[in-house]
């Protein structure tokens, strides 16, 4: 019997999933579960979205532009742009889910051995994304003493090493639903710009801001425009994870042409005009 890869044994469960069962016998034993463990809002998916899939009449479905089809994202640049975030339709990527834009900048930024470093309490499945891609995660422990808030830069500053290629957050963050302020982001870029290492900010739960609070987009730190990869998807905005739709962009055009590359490999059917 042939044996499974190295990296394939090595490649973590995802702790949410090992949950599922569980949940499973309770609800066979007729106990209501409240699901706190999985990323699903409690919204129901614009009617709009769900008529346009119903209604879609489609003879082929066709490859499109590797990139992403050209309508789509003119109106991505368009929302992003509504919030601030001046970016065009010629530095996005559209991705299979926001899963793959994290394999895109991970492959694209990151050789193997390369380091990561992430705080935590983070989304478990960055180990995952991170072990496939050889990377290596160095967590650095945000505490609930302080909300979770950014660790203080000299932290970040002693584990830095020649292998530290990036610094990734999730902002709002998942799990703690803690909210990175503009004054924290900008300490964050200094480091950034400091190294001359990549920013990746998965900033899914944009619009799940509380109490008045403001989102800030690190694509909306103007001193280090060519470091950062914004990590998106509707999945979370539009109650719609199962439509597996994401984004990869960045202002850097030499990594938009490498991500390309990747986008080119799967060539995977991408959202229509009608979604």
């Amino acid at each position: 019997m042939p044996k499974i890869s190295k990296k394939g044994l090595e490649m973590p469960s995802s702790p949410i999933r090992k949950l599922v069962p569980y949940a499973d016998v309770a609800k066979q034993k007729g106990i209501h579960v409240y699901h706190l463990n999985i990323g699903q809002p409690d919204i129901e998916t614009p009617e709009g979205a769900i008529n346009a899939v119903k209604q879609a009449d489609l003879k082929v479905v066709a490859y499109s532009h590797s990139a992403g089809i050209l309508s789509y994202r003119k109106k991505l640049a368009q929302y992003y742009n509504s919030v601030g975030i001046n970016i065009t339709e010629n530095e996005i990527i559209v991705t299979n889910g926001g899963s793959e834009a994290i394999l895109f900048a991970f492959n694209s930024c990151l050789d193997p051995d390369d380091e990561v470093i992430i705080p935590e309490p983070f989304y478990a499945n960055y180990n995952g994304f991170a072990q496939s891609c050889g990377v290596k995660v160095k967590p650095i422990y945000s505490t609930i003493e302080t909300g979770f808030a950014l660790p203080p830069i000299e932290e970040f500053e002693k584990i830095i090493t020649p292998k530290t290629k990036a610094i990734m957050i999730c902002n709002p963050n998942n799990p703690t639903g803690y909210l990175y302020s503009k004054e924290e982001l900008i300490a964050l870029s200094k480091i950034i710009e400091k190294y001359d290492i990549f920013l990746f900010a998965d900033e899914v739960y944009r619009e799940f801001c509380y109490d008045g609070a403001e989102h800030f987009s690190v694509m909306q730190l103007s001193n280090i425009e060519q470091n950062v990869v914004l990590l998106d998807s509707v999945s979370k905005r539009y109650s719609a994870c199962g439509v597996r739709v994401g984004a990869f962009i960045t202002r850097n055009k030499e990594l938009y042409a490498t991500a390309m590359k990747f986008a080119q490999a799967r060539l995977s059917p991408q959202p229509t005009d009608k979604f």
